[in-house]
C-alpha cells in the first residue's frame, strides 16, 4: 500500500486532538465518549481495510490464474473485509447518517 496516514499510533493521536477541536464532532460526546477518539480510531482501520482491498483482495481477483474455488474464498474474503469497513463508517455517531439508519440531518449542517 501506498504511505499510510494513520499506521503510527502518533498519527491518530494527533488526528483524534485535531478532531477534538471541531464542534460538529465534539457534539457527539456523551459522558466519557469522546467521537474525536471513536472517528479517528475508525479511520485508521478503514484505511487498513481499503489498503487490504486494494493491494491484495484485487489483485487476487484480476491477475492471479485462480480456480472457482480460490476465487469464491476471495469473493468471501472481500466480504469479511466489507463488513469491517461497514462497521467502522457505522460506529461513529457522526457518520450515523451514511447507512440512513438515523433520522439526523448530517454533521455540519
Amino acid at each position: 500500500m501506498k504511505r499510510r496516514r494513520l499506521g503510527k499510533p502518533e498519527s491518530v493521536k494527533l488526528l483524534a486532538e485535531r478532531l477534538s477541536r471541531c464542534p460538529q464532532v465534539t457534539r457527539f460526546d456523551q459522558g466519557e465518549h469522546r467521537e474525536a477518539w471513536t472517528i479517528a480510531h475508525a479511520l485508521a482501520d478503514l484505511e487498513d481495510s481499503f489498503g487490504r482491498f486494494l493491494d491484495e483482495q484485487l489483485p487476487r481477483l484480476t491477475e492471479e490464474p485462480a480456480s472457482n474455488t480460490d476465487l469464491n474464498d476471495v469473493l468471501l474474503e472481500i466480504g469479511e473485509e466489507f463488513r469491517h469497513v461497514l462497521y467502522h463508517i457505522n460506529d461513529p455517531a457522526f457518520y450515523k447518517y451514511v447507512s440512513g439508519f438515523e433520522s439526523e440531518v448530517r454533521p455540519g449542517r
